[in-house]
């Protein structure tokens, strides 16, 4: 194979995670005198943001019942909160409510996040979280809520635009992006070191290491690996459940209502938190359909051309042949309805809503680890990879712990997400969340 290139550090994925590390890791080198962005070169098969960073619904938030993803959160609200214009990011803060199966876990969030000192309000009770709701919109209607957790830090950013931003903040301090150069393989030593990165352009030498941050490609790279495609796990408790697949996919269901953002506005006209509701009240049409009287969940925000936002994924079936470019997600045919339904059910002012809603650029198919939770972990004895099971765009900082990595430092932010948490047993805890995500 020809020779293309050359670099100590060679970083695969032009997302959030490959630029945040890329930048970081420079502003690390510089620091200590050991080098700088130069020796730094990002590689993707298309551009900057064309894959999930670029379509991602931007939300920003810390609601995480595992401890380790909301002590890893926190450090990605400080990297959000860093610099809010580069990375156009918005804390507006975030409101998640939920009926009285949810109060537990809601309120152990609550307690952890006083205890690092991330900012937010607990409300219980249903005339308590329904005061709390109408003194930030008084047409608050919701029923079946009986738990509020308001963080006033988080909010959103703008998927594309924060992506320019950490292209930005690279090229400034000199790492080199080299875009439309696919991937296809590695080069390993007789250590298991990784010597080259082979691309469809060429050969690239490695002199140190390497970062893979491949998005909803993970499959692809885990199986380039020679990594199997099922695992054994081990519960907390002990039991070994036998070849449990490694990767499954999610399909987003995401949209939007195409009316002025304004319109979505807290009683004083400031601009709302971003709202995610989980309520077991029976959910129907402005006409009076049935649409479900079981759990149900959606998100939204205020948009640049509306309101947008999403409900809990369809897992995917068969092979998953990932297209970067989507141009609308892929959404079950009764979304639409659920979620403008679920709008109208929230507020008074989104009733009628349906005939504005239309499929966006959102959303697509992610892929998830075993567990629902990343890896980031060491693949090879110089290969890195950031696999972040779909939570990615928000941990715009776990680049900056990847960065200590990489340069020797311990970063213990990042253990709890090790590979080998499968073998072991150390497995996040799971919470009465409908979502895959939480």
């Amino acid at each position: 194979m020809a020779h293309l290139d050359s670099s100590p550090y060679v970083l695969v994925g032009a997302g959030m995670h490959g630029l945040s590390t890329a930048y970081h890791l420079a502003l690390e080198l510089e620091r200590r005198g050991a080098g700088s962005g130069a020796d730094i070169l990002v590689v993707d098969k298309a551009t900057p943001g064309a894959g999930a960073s670029g379509i991602a619904c931007g939300v920003v938030r810390n609601n995480y019942f595992q401890p380790a993803m909301s002590e890893l959160m926190q450090a990605c609200v400080e990297v959000w909160e860093s610099d809010p214009a580069a990375y156009h990011y918005n804390g507006v803060g975030y409101l998640a409510l939920g009926p009285a199966a949810q109060e537990p876990d809601l309120t152990a969030v609550y307690e952890r996040q006083e205890r690092i000192g991330y900012r937010s309000t607990l409300v219980t009770g249903a005339d308590a979280v329904d005061a709390h709701m109408r003194s930030l919109f008084p047409d608050w209607r919701a029923r079946g809520v009986t738990v509020c957790l308001h963080e006033h830090q988080g909010g959103f950013a703008f998927n594309l635009d924060s992506v320019r931003g950490l292209v930005g903040k690279c090229e400034s301090t000199g790492v080199r992006i080299l875009t439309g150069l696919e991937v296809t393989g590695f080069e390993e030593g007789a250590d298991g070191a990784v010597r080259g990165v082979e691309t469809a352009g060429g050969r690239i030498e490695v002199g140190e290491q390497v970062v893979l941050a491949p998005g909803p490609w993970a499959a692809r790279f885990w199986s380039m690996l020679g990594l199997p495609a099922s695992i054994d796990i081990t519960t907390p408790s002990g039991e070994v459940v036998r070849d449990q697949p490694m990767w499954t996919y999610w399909n987003l269901q995401e949209g939007e209502i195409a009316v002025d953002p304004l319109m979505f506005a807290t009683a004083d006209g400031g601009p709302p938190p971003v709202i995610h509701l989980d309520t077991d009240a029976r959910l129907s049409t402005d006409d009076g359909r049935l649409v479900t009287d079981e759990l149900w969940g959606i998100y939204f925000k205020r948009d640049r051309h509306g309101v947008q936002g999403g409900a809990s994924p369809l897992t995917v079936e068969g092979d998953v042949e990932l297209d970067p470019y989507p141009s609308t997600t892929d959404v079950d045919p009764g979304f639409a309805d659920m979620w403008c339904a679920a709008l109208s059910h929230a507020m008074a002012r989104f009733e009628g809503c349906r005939p504005t809603y239309r499929d966006v650029r959102s959303g697509g198919v992610g892929a998830f680890t075993a567990d629902n939770f990343p890896v980031f972990d060491f693949l090879r004895p110089n290969l890195y990879a950031i696999l972040d099971s779909n939570h990615g765009y928000k941990m715009i900082g776990v680049g900056r712990e990847v960065a200590k990595v990489l340069l020797g430092e311990p970063a213990p932010l990042l253990e709890p997400f090790r590979f080998e948490r499968f073998a072991t047993g150390d497995l996040h805890p799971v919470s009465s969340s409908p979502y895959p995500w939480s």
